[in-house]
Order: structure tokens, then C-alpha cells, then sequence
């Protein structure tokens, strides 16, 4: 094993897209909604979390480099109709390498502080998707997953969580 020397590259502008659903019943994800857990508003705590967590990926993973994050936003979101929380966790830096593990970490830790916000009334949750969705910059460019709608920019939200009628939105 060994960590990749990215020391000759140039730095560039990053951005990394990740997201993460995680399945709830119904009475869950309307607990959620209202910030009626017992823990307190656990979308709240999701969002600090990611962000935590994407700050912290390379004390996780072994091989990761450690960067200076330019910023990190997660957004989530409950979709009732669907039965999930949605995640969604965008990470930038103007680095030498991506920031593709910080935006799939953050989602990640986002959706298992709402477990474990939500698990005293819901141990059948499930992680039931994570993946990267967007990466621009450095040597091999952009990337989009396939089918998957075209990312906001860096200042425009990504998501519409707990809006107007608290469904998901894009």
C-alpha cells in the first residue's frame, strides 16, 4: 500500500457530489420533519455531522490526503412519498487532489447521525444507497453519473429540505 504523491500536480478547483438515502417508516420520517425526536432535530445535527466528517476523511481513511476544504454544504431532506431521507453533500477545494471521499463521508455520517437519532423508534432503517454523483476539476475533468439531474452551483441550494409542504424537492 501506499498513498499516491500528488506533489507535481497543479492545484485546481474541486467539487464533489455525493448522495445517500436512507429508508425510514412513515411515523419516522414524520418525527423528522417536526424535530420531535428525542435526541432534538436530528436534519440539524445530520447536516453538522457531514460537515464534521468531511473535514475529518483522512483520519478515517487510511490513504486519504489531507486537504484544506474550501467549504462543505449537506443538505437533507425527508421525502415522505418515497419513504427516505434524502442526503445530499457537496465538497470544494482548490487542491492538488479531489475531494470525491470528503463529499461521500459526509453524506455518509449524515445519514448515521439520523440513525442514530432515530433508532430508539426505528431500528429497521437502512442505508439503502451511497455515491458520488459529480466531480470537476483536476486532470480528468468533470464527471456526472448518469440520469442523475445536473448539480446546482456552489451557491445555490441543494436541496429544499423541511419546506412549505416538508416533502423533498429538487
Amino acid at each position: 500500500m501506499k498513498m499516491i504523491d500528488v506533489g507535481d500536480k497543479e492545484r485546481t478547483h474541486r467539487v464533489a457530489v455525493a448522495r445517500c438515502e436512507l429508508r425510514c417508516s412513515a411515523e419516522t420520517l414524520k418525527l423528522l420533519n417536526e424535530g420531535r425526536l428525542e435526541k432534538g432535530d436530528a436534519l440539524a445535527a445530520a447536516r453538522l455531522a457531514g460537515i464534521m466528517a468531511a473535514k475529518r476523511t483522512p483520519d478515517l481513511l487510511p490513504l486519504c490526503h489531507t486537504i484544506v476544504l474550501a467549504g462543505a454544504d449537506v443538505e437533507v431532506a425527508c421525502d415522505e412519498n418515497a419513504g427516505l431521507v434524502r442526503i445530499e453533500a457537496r465538497v470544494h477545494a482548490v487542491e492538488r487532489t479531489g475531494v470525491e471521499m470528503e463529499a461521500l463521508t459526509a453524506a455518509m455520517a449524515a445519514a448515521l447521525t439520523i440513525y442514530d437519532m432515530a433508532k430508539r423508534n426505528d431500528r429497521g432503517m437502512e442505508v439503502i444507497s451511497l455515491r458520488l454523483v459529480h466531480k470537476s476539476g483536476g486532470r480528468t475533468g468533470d464527471w456526472n453519473r448518469v440520469a442523475e439531474a445536473p448539480q446546482p452551483s456552489a451557491h445555490e441550494p441543494l436541496l429544499t429540505p423541511r419546506g412549505g409542504t416538508k416533502k423533498f424537492t429538487r
